[in-house]
């Protein structure tokens, strides 16, 4: 924010503030209303899905970025949308984001490393009766010699194949950067993490790749 930006918020702030002290003065005892903060921005896809920023800090509830079993590229590319739309205000910068990882990934220039998905085991891989991704890989695992049980956390990258994910479930001391399944990535991955928060500014998901701005959103964030 500007200077200018910076003095209307901190003015807000300082009548919200001032509001909360007065309300409390006319409630009963024992009562109190609790200021838990003032944000810049911030938007809801629901009311359990939510993120805001403060002071140059995101607060996220429901969204992908706080879940661990999602791999480095969806996280990482869900956080730069969310700071393009909170701190710059500029749904423009957040769909060329989006695209710009999509490309990337197309084009083999992702690392290992962001492509990474952490599952933990919560039992031996044998006692599964599904055939998730992080079973199958702790499966290959062992095959390998590799010491795997309860608690493990199984760190898998998806290959190329014609097969059920499950089966394309590569751990990562085994896998080759060149064979990663780029469709998963995009459309299981960075599609998902980013598609209600884009959609909640007007982008359907199916169009971010290749439409201009819509016109609606001119005064979206003004």
């Amino acid at each position: 924010m500007n200077n200018k930006e910076n003095n209307l918020f901190s003015e807000i702030k300082d009548k919200a503030e001032n509001f909360t002290l007065e309300i409390n003065r006319d409630l009963p005892e024992g009562m109190e209303l609790e200021f838990e903060g003032f944000f810049q921005r911030g938007f809801f896809v629901t009311k359990k899905r939510y993120a805001l920023i403060q002071d140059g800090n995101i607060v996220v509830k429901g969204l992908e970025l706080v879940r661990r079993d999602w791999a480095p590229i969806a996280k990482k590319t869900q956080e730069k949308v969310l700071m393009a739309l909170l701190k710059e205000g500029s749904p423009q910068k957040a769909v060329k984001i989006v695209r710009n990882v999509i490309e990337d990934i197309k084009n083999g220039k992702i690392s290992l490393e962001d492509l990474v998905i952490h599952t933990q085991l919560t039992k031996n891989p044998e006692e599964y009766v599904q055939s998730a991704p992080h079973v199958m890989a702790a499966k290959l695992a062992i095959k390998k010699g590799r010491k795997v049980g309860p608690g493990s956390i199984i760190r898998y990258v998806v290959v190329r194949g014609r097969e059920p994910i499950s089966k394309r479930a590569v751990p990562l001391e085994d896998a080759d950067i060149s064979q990663y399944d780029p469709s998963y990535y995009i459309d299981n991955q960075v599609l998902p993490a980013i598609s209600r928060i884009i959609e909640s500014i007007g982008y359907p998901k199916d169009d971010i790749m290749h439409k201009e701005k819509q016109s609606s959103l001119d005064s979206f964030f003004n």
